[in-house]
């Protein structure tokens, strides 16, 4: 098999997952199988260079610190929420940032991403559908989601989760695949939360990209005063 053949199986074992994984209906149990099945090869199938999604976290991320967070960046903590096998807190760590904790519904992605290093504590078997009841109000700077907020993954009102373990005046960054977006109405979820005074758009990039030819819109979302409600 030559250098082009193995590409397009990568390319073609990297869709059948991802297909696969956004027919799973947020099932946290299938989720967590299907990703404990793919972790051996997934950063593998989801190389770098067509993995554009946690680079342009990262980078939001380290933007929205130096404009509006008044603490060091080493400082500054930071929930990775549905963190994988790390991708994102290793582009966090390379622009300087210390505290980084995550979360994922696999243990298997968790074990990978402790091992990178870039994190303080990782912890898997974590459902962002159901309450975060491990984690305290208020108690980071940043939180961070890549990829997770995406079809057959978690619901739109996991945002009020995130919004809750997120400090007022911190912020919440997150992608949303472009289809998702409108098949979910995460707007109108990002729009509820606003007019109830728990967090507001501070900035949005658009059809930006994520996955090869997949796009996705992204969120730096500002957290007000007003608490978001603890799901049961």
């Amino acid at each position: 098999m030559d250098i082009v053949d193995q590409l397009n199986a990568r390319r073609q074992a990297e869709q059948m997952q991802v297909t696969t994984s956004r027919e799973l209906c947020g099932d946290a149990d299938r989720l967590a199988q299907s990703y404990r099945e793919w972790a051996d090869t997934y950063e593998l199938d989801v190389d770098s260079e067509r993995y554009a999604g946690p680079s342009i976290v990262a980078e939001l991320a380290g933007a929205v610190q130096a404009a509006y967070i008044g603490r060091r960046r080493a400082a500054t903590a930071i929930l990775d929420a549905g963190c994988g096998t790390g991708l994102v807190g290793i582009q966090l760590e390379h622009l300087g940032f210390r505290l980084i904790d995550g979360f994922d519904p696999s243990e298997t992605m968790a074990v990978m991403a402790r091992d990178t290093g870039a994190y303080r504590k990782v912890e898997g078997d974590v459902d962002l559908n159901r309450s975060l009841s491990g984690y305290s109000s208020a108690s980071y700077d940043m939180t961070v989601c890549c990829g997770v907020f995406t079809l057959g993954h978690v619901r739109p009102d996991g945002l009020r989760e995130l919004a809750r373990v997120t400090r007022p005046n911190g912020f919440v960054i997150v992608s949303t695949y472009k289809s998702y977006a409108g098949a979910k109405t995460f707007e109108d979820e990002v729009l509820s939360l606003q007019g109830a005074g728990v967090l507001a758009p501070a900035h949005c990039l658009f059809t930006g990209s994520f996955l090869g030819e997949e796009k996705a819109h992204y969120w730096a979302l500002r957290v007000l005063g007003k608490p978001a409600e603890q799901r049961l």
